[in-house]
């Protein structure tokens, strides 16, 4: 029987020859990532459980990543506890503070390769479905039982293909394009299902933009977020370590719930509108409103190419008045590669304020919260009342290019007419 890309996954974790939609199956994990919101909780309960190990720690990845720096003495206190627990259970694969966000430190450091199962208390673990893994959030009871055994039950989804055809046009990335369907499909679009990527315009579509379309596929319901490995997957794992491992591509004939077809080359920066991720609206048709802060960052979008793209708007511009122009790397590695690069220097000279690689805003956790009334445009991937400080200030979603244009000109503005610099 042809299977779809996380019934192939879920087959060959569960010792099967074929799995099918609907079906439950156990399934070995291959990887479980804990982050600091969630794993000192989790290891206090595996240690009241009475266990004394994890099923193996080679395959455990824990991350200090959402209070960096520690904004309390309470968020010092559950740091503490997590390096005891680390120590404890004598996990090799541990990231402080200021090593950067899980979802970006997981493949940069090369914890995956295509195929595996890997499981994470944070939502967005989907995000390593670009590398042709099947990611998903769960919960701390559920990593409890993970860290003990090693295994969990699923529920084989059904899977929807997006075949995507086309060229993006001058502006528009590949946050467009995610921006776009959470819009056209709506929040709830893949609930519990995988979403499939594939067709002629993945080629064009670097493992940058793999990984921004993969972390908000979550956003629109997604249990998975996968896509087929090419030469791009490839060219990524030799460069950062990557295990190596057989491709993971379609069986034709596979059984889908639904395939979309999907052209890009007409495509406009999107903006997502406050206080929902599918109130998605070409830019073009809210520009104009005045910002107070802009953000470029988060696991969605802080890697090099995405401040690289906030350079060249930004290069010889200065930030509006009135506007405050936060950026957070997502790792220690991509803050080293800006600054080599001259890139930290431009986003600096313009008036931004660079954060400690980690989450920064994006959670509301720490820094670069808002006052009522106010107004802010980011690269992240959620724009829910409240998440970024006073319920009644706005968050606006869009790609780096687009906050980068927003932030010089004081007003949500489309990157497409600016003059863009060779950086």
């Amino acid at each position: 029987m042809a299977m779809t890309l996380a019934e192939q996954i879920l087959a060959r974790a569960s010792g099967r020859d074929e799995v099918a939609a609907g079906e439950f199956v156990v399934a070995d994990v291959d990887l479980a990532l804990l982050h600091d919101i969630f794993a000192a909780r989790v290891f206090d309960l595996l240690t009241e459980s009475g266990f004394d190990e994890v099923f193996d720690p080679s395959r455990v990845v824990v991350v200090n990543d959402h209070f960096v720096p520690a904004p309390s003495a309470g968020a010092a206190e559950i740091h503490q506890r997590i390096r005891r627990h680390v120590a404890r259970f004598d996990i090799p694969a541990f990231y402080d503070v200021g090593e950067g966000i899980c979802h970006q430190l997981v493949p940069e450091q090369g914890h995956l390769r295509p195929g595996t199962l890997v499981v994470g208390t944070d939502s967005h673990t989907t995000t390593y479905g670009a590398l042709g893994a099947a990611g998903t959030g769960i919960g701390t009871s559920e990593m409890v039982y993970v860290l003990a055994t090693g295994r969990l039950w699923f529920r084989v989804p059904e899977t929807i293909r997006f075949e995507l055809s086309g060229t993006l046009g001058s502006g528009v990335s590949w946050k467009d394009v995610i921006l776009y369907l959470a819009g056209r499909f709506g929040a709830d679009g893949a609930q519990y299902r995988s979403m499939e990527f594939a067709g002629p315009a993945l080629a064009e579509a670097d493992m940058s933009s793999r990984l921004t379309v993969a972390n908000m596929g979550v956003e629109m319901g997604a249990k998975f977020t996968i896509f087929e490995s090419d030469a791009v997957t490839d060219t990524y794992l030799a460069s950062h370590g990557g295990r190596s491992g057989a491709g993971l591509v379609t069986e034709p004939g596979a059984d889908y719930l639904a395939v979309h077809h999907i052209d890009l080359s007409d495509l406009a920066p999107q903006v997502a509108l406050p206080h929902e991720i599918d109130r998605v609206r070409p830019v073009d048709e809210v520009e104009g409103l005045e910002i107070h802060q802009a953000f470029i960052g988060s696991c969605t979008n802080g890697r090099l190419e995405d401040l690289r793209q906030a350079a060249r708007i930004l290069a010889g511009r200065r930030v509006a008045p009135g506007v405050r122009l936060l950026v957070a790397p997502a790792s220690r590695r991509v803050l080293q590669e800006a600054v080599e690069t001259g890139v930290y220097a431009i986003l600096v000279d313009a008036g931004a304020t660079v954060l400690p690689p980690g989450c920064g805003p994006c959670f509301g956790g720490h820094g670069g919260l808002l006052a009522p009334g106010e107004r802010c445009i980011g690269s992240h991937n959620r724009n829910f009342m409240g998440r970024m400080g006073s319920a009644e200030a706005e968050i606006y979603l869009a790609s780096p290019a687009t906050v980068a244009a927003s932030a010089v000109r004081g007003r949500i503005s489309s990157p497409q007419p600016e003059v863009v610099s060779s950086v």
